[in-house]
């Protein structure tokens, strides 16, 4: 079997894209800035706040969850999710690196 397209690249590179796929709905943005303003909710009050049915507020969670953006505890029968801290410490340092590199470059292009 031959390589897939993720291999060609390194590790961070492959991190980093699989972040910014898990952030590129709308939705999910939505999702991490309401666990923000309430540090911790039940799925239940993600469904309330978004115009979204419960299935897809549950997709979108896994999607999350999988990606390592948010992490959730399960308390009785209902799953307690928050924004994982360490996540976006990483893609903090990713683009506090870039924007670093762009602005010593300052370069005439386009």
């Amino acid at each position: 079997m031959g390589a897939s397209k993720t291999d060609h690249f390194t590790d961070k590179q492959n991190e980093i894209a699989i972040l910014a796929k898990a952030l590129g709905h709308p939705a999910r943005i939505a999702i991490i800035e309401y666990l923000l303003k309430v540090n911790t909710c039940i799925c239940g009050d993600i469904v309330n706040e978004l115009p979204l049915a419960q299935p897809t507020v549950s997709q979108h969670l896994k999607e999350l969850k999988n990606a390592g953006l948010i992490k959730g505890e399960i308390e009785g029968n209902a799953i307690c999710y928050c924004v994982d801290e360490k996540t976006f410490q990483k893609l903090e340092l990713y683009f506090n690196k870039l924007t670093t590199k762009i602005l010593k470059k300052k370069t005439n292009c386009c």
